[in-house]
């Protein structure tokens, strides 16, 4: 068994995939995922590469070989030929390493609730009406570190979300989204009556914004015990309602989402807010 760097240009990936004869099924999802890390220039020379049995059947790097094409740039890669065709069954059988994976190894703390919550902002920047489900919301290591970079307000985030879910079962990632963008937003209101609020549920009256959002998410999640979706987009959705009526001093007695309801912008009201004190 040899390995050797080699450049492998997108007209030597194609017709090494034409020796694929017995790999698995293509995922085109993945592969566009790893088209787009080449193209940002995040491809990166590691141990892991393109592999050749004895017989010189592809046995392993279909999904970056068929990057390569799709990118149309040429990357260095490790190449090993001669592997025992019997090794194919214990190929990528590793667990990859995942964006909470790559957030821990570079000493953050919270890093699953941390990855969850800046891939959930990076489709709120960027996407904000799309479902963050599926593809939508996949996105590379790198690029999660980046808004990392970008944002690094998110770690207080994420320990206010962790904060709020504990007290009204919100997703974290919504409400370190919420907090996140609020505060950045409008700096001259002072938020600390707002989480208070809303983690004890202490003397606030029939109306007040803070009480509906808690008291709604709170019966979704007794309805919802066993239900495994995702539901940080619309549990945004509410936050950013209820905050948008809580800084205008507007009741609010019902929370509900309209079927299509875009995500709300975040208010600009600057008059003083009536439930800024609890009241």
């Amino acid at each position: 068994m040899d390995t050797q760097v080699e450049e492998i240009t997108p007209a030597k990936a194609r017709e090494w995939l034409e020796l694929n004869t017995r790999n698995r099924p293509l995922s085109q999802a993945f592969v566009n995922q790893l088209a787009q890390q080449i193209k940002r220039g995040e491809w990166q020379l590691t141990h892991q590469g393109i592999a050749f049995d004895e017989h010189g059947v592809l046995i392993d790097g279909q999904h970056r070989l068929a990057a390569i094409i799709k990118a149309g740039v040429p990357v260095k890669s490790a190449v090993t030929r001669g592997v025992a065709s019997s090794a194919f069954t214990v190929m990528d059988t590793g667990r990859k390493r995942s964006g909470r994976d790559a957030l821990a190894l570079a000493g953050e703390e919270n890093s699953v609730h941390l990855a969850a919550a800046l891939r959930g902002l990076h489709m709120y920047l960027t996407a904000p009406e799309s479902a963050w489900s599926g593809q939508s919301s996949v996105i590379s290591n790198d690029q999660l570190l980046a808004v990392l970079g970008e944002h690094p307000g998110m770690r207080e985030a994420v320990k206010r979300g962790v904060a709020m879910n504990k007290g009204f079962r919100i997703t974290v990632t919504a409400a370190a989204i919420g907090w996140y963008t609020t505060t950045g937003a409008r700096p001259d209101i002072e938020q600390q009556p707002w989480l208070d609020g809303l983690v004890t549920g202490a003397g606030l009256r029939v109306g007040d914004p803070r009480l509906t959002l808690r008291n709604t998410l709170l019966s979704l999640a007794a309805g919802k015990a066993h239900r495994k979706r995702d539901d940080s987009r619309e549990h945004l959705l509410y936050y950013l309602k209820s905050w948008n009526a809580w800084v205008e001093g507007r009741d609010m007695k019902l929370l509900r989402r309209s079927p299509g309801e875009k995500m709300p912008r975040i208010s600009r009201y600057t008059a003083p807010p009536r439930f800024a004190e609890g009241a």
